[in-house]
């Protein structure tokens, strides 16, 4: 007599089920981290033309810090300005200073917190760039504490060409009402001491040395920090990890 083989309802299904459930599942975690392997990939070939990017950047710049001084763009090259084109410009100018006008943007620096002295320069041919004199400790702030660095008759500034900071420090919008200035916003400046034909850049004098030693110039500070090589190699290395899983669970499931 054959044994009597009972199968009970549902018993096949419930078999069944744990292997369709376990084949979408490292279905979907296959194209995890397939996408994961690709996106990887791509963030490090950002990465590595993003570094290329850099690099060109930092030569053209210290070939302009370095390069012997020229004279600022004039009046009609102003509407195509552009920071990738002049920024960091090694520039000499000659203008009459207007103290009086000055404006002062606090400043974190080697020697301590203070502030930029931006003060206009009015050209011979009637137009004015603002100039960052350099900086003041707090008690100078008051332009009596420093008047021999303020002499009347012409001056002659050199310095690095820079783009116009607009909005504010980080966190901390300009206050032009208030006179709390966080960064040096070119045209911000201009509109509330009234000043007209004003250049869209300003220069940070170098460090010739003022009469009374205040303000304190060449304390532009002119790095660019790169780490775009480390960024890549970890992206490429999460790209190769998640490579590494994608083989493994194939091959689990082949077995």
């Amino acid at each position: 007599m054959q044994p009597v083989i009972e199968r009970k309802e549902g018993e096949g299904a419930a078999q069944a089920a744990p292997s369709s459930s376990s084949r979408r599942a490292k279905f979907l975690l296959t194209a995890f981290l397939a996408f994961a392997a690709l996106a990887f990939a791509g963030l490090g070939v950002w990465q590595v033309e993003r570094l290329f990017w850099k690099l060109d950047l930092i030569a053209r710049v210290e070939a302009r810090v370095t390069a012997p001084p020229i004279a600022p763009p004039a009046a009609r090259e102003w509407p195509a300005l552009s920071a990738d084109a002049y920024e960091y410009r090694h520039v000499t100018a000659t203008g009459l200073f207007e103290p009086e006008h000055e404006t002062l943007v606090q400043a974190v620096t080697e020697r301590g917190p203070g502030f930029w002295v931006m003060t206009p320069l009015r050209l011979a041919d009637g137009t004015t760039i603002l100039v960052n004199r350099g900086f003041v400790p707090p008690e100078r702030r008051d332009p009596a504490s420093r008047a021999e660095g303020n002499r009347a008759g012409p001056a002659t500034v050199t310095g690095l060409l820079r783009i116009s900071e607009p909005g504010g420090g980080f966190l901390r919008a300009n206050d032009a009402a208030n006179g709390r200035w966080y960064s040096r916003d070119v045209e911000a400046i201009a509109s509330a001491r009234g000043l007209e034909k004003v250049a869209p850049f300003f220069i940070d004098a170098d460090g010739t040395a003022n009469p009374g030693g205040f303000p304190v110039g060449g304390l532009t500070v002119v790095t660019f920090r790169n780490s775009h090589l480390v960024y890549a190699l970890t992206w490429f290395a999460l790209a190769v990890m998640s490579l590494g899983g994608l083989y493994f669970v194939r091959r689990n499931r082949a077995g």
